[in-house]
């Protein structure tokens, strides 16, 4: 049976895991077992999709610590989703640290019955793990604690005030920063910096996050791109169909690269009509996601750049936004905020102005429905973001476009327009010579 290649919407196994070599190294600079007195904590950040938990369970690897140079029996590693304690409290975090940590203690007689004790407290708070960890360091031992999806703890409800939040965040820092501290290393994963989802800093406290190093897990590069696409035999027309409508985003890739091989293995060539809205279907939640995940201000500007694109997909061309280049020069930092999540990329032309444009085609195509689908009391709601980033004379303009949109819903927007390098790709003949490849390259790896 062949091993497969692609991961759709789960964590890459270690052996199928590419790039990410300076950001391996980073981590690894950070939680070395080597130098205790130099160990720092890890915050890594990135938008949706970009590969943060497969990172990590990279990380957790025995193999991958062997190969930089570290002994993994120096480390007792324990990964832990924290959107998977629900609802979160800072109580239930501590006692699935401490039952994680049981786990991985099994074959250790000498720390297993200490957590075993305290997990018969009817509370444990983070001076229990501290407990833990001074015993860990008399093992000449190594505890990390990988925790995915941090921005499950600062995220307040019913049952967990501000006041708890706050609370949680400085025994965090207090355990991070302690005289236990050289015997663990936190790494921990969010959609945003830290210092942006957390809460308010006060003139009289210091930073709750300042026992971090910060560092943004960014989307692959072209040659980490080209690393994943070649796993697999298929032309560069059809690599470049892929990457219009993924870019570098690896959720993506995965998902569009394992359908793609899933009918080519058969010797079937994909309908690209069909193969587009299957992609759509199976990423709706991560398109979802990322809108929902993006603050009104955030939105706007997408609503902007996926608006302004359009005119080139409208039979009728009377339709114009107008010149949204002022409007989005006054948002930098926005803009930067959605680049460095792969939401979006510029492309730059000459007087260092730049063009924004979606980094995938169907997020663009998802946006355009989005705003396709609203109602006249959405777009009054909206209308409170719009005066707060551009002029009156400009928002009557947007409001106006979007009115046009709606009364011209009969003209479909097909996401075939959106996918046009794919749809050229896999309809050229030369496909033919790919499922010929991929037979052969098949029959090597069986």
């Amino acid at each position: 049976m062949v091993e497969p290649l692609f991961f759709p919407n789960r964590p890459v196994p270690p052996n199928r895991f590419v790039g990410r070599t300076s950001d391996i190294q980073i981590a690894f600079d950070k939680i070395s077992s080597q130098n205790p007195d130099y160990r720092h904590h890890l915050a890594l950040w990135g938008g949706p999709g970009v590969g943060k938990s497969s990172f990590l369970k990279y990380l957790a690897a025995p193999e991958v610590w062997e190969s930089h140079g570290e002994d993994p029996s120096k480390a007792i590693i324990v990964y832990l989703d924290c959107e998977d304690i629900r609802p979160f409290m800072p109580s239930n975090f501590w006692r699935q640290l401490l039952n994680l940590l049981k786990k991985n203690l099994e074959s250790n007689t000498t720390l297993q019955p200490e957590v075993n004790l305290l997990l018969e407290k009817a509370k444990v708070n983070h001076n229990d793990l501290k407990q833990i960890l001074q015993k860990i360091g008399v093992q000449n031992q190594l505890l990390v604690l990988l925790l995915d999806n941090y921005d499950a703890a600062l995220r307040c409800h019913e049952h967990y005030t501000e006041t708890d939040l706050e609370y949680f965040l400085l025994d965090c820092r207090h355990l991070a920063i302690s005289e236990q501290s050289k015997y663990l290393s936190m790494i921990v994963t969010s959609l945003r910096s830290l210092n942006e989802i957390g809460p308010k800093l006060t003139p009289d406290n210091s930073p709750w996050y300042n026992h971090y190093y910060f560092h943004l897990i960014e989307p692959f590069t072209d040659d980490e791109v080209d690393e994943l696409l070649g796993s697999i035999p298929i032309t560069p027309a059809l690599k470049e169909g892929i990457r219009e409508i993924a870019d570098g985003n690896p959720t993506l890739l995965q998902n569009a690269l394992y359908r793609l091989y899933s009918r080519l293995r058969l010797g079937e060539i994909p309908e690209p009509k069909t193969f587009a809205y299957d992609l759509l279907k199976a990423n709706k939640h991560f398109c979802q996601t990322i809108w929902e995940r993006s603050n009104e201000e955030e939105q706007t500007l997408l609503m902007l750049i996926a608006l302004s694109g359009l005119k080139g997909h409208l039979p009728n061309q009377n339709f114009d936004l107008g010149d949204i280049e002022n409007i989005l020069t006054q948002q930098k930092n926005t803009l930067i905020n959605l680049e460095e999540r792969g939401v979006i990329i510029d492309n730059k032309v000459k007087d260092n102005r730049k063009i924004y444009s979606f980094a995938s085609s169907l997020m663009e195509w998802w946006v355009i429905q989005q705003v396709f689908n609203s109602n006249n009391e959405e777009l009054q709601q909206r209308k409170k973001v719009f005066f707060n980033i551009m002029s009156k004379k400009q928002v009557n303009k947007l409001t106006g476009s979007i009115r046009w949109l709606w009364q011209h819903r009969e003209v479909p927007i097909s996401v075939m327009e959106y996918v046009g390098k794919f749809t050229v790709a896999v309809a050229k003949p030369t496909i033919q010579e790919v499922i010929q490849s991929l037979t052969d390259w098949s029959n090597k790896e069986k």
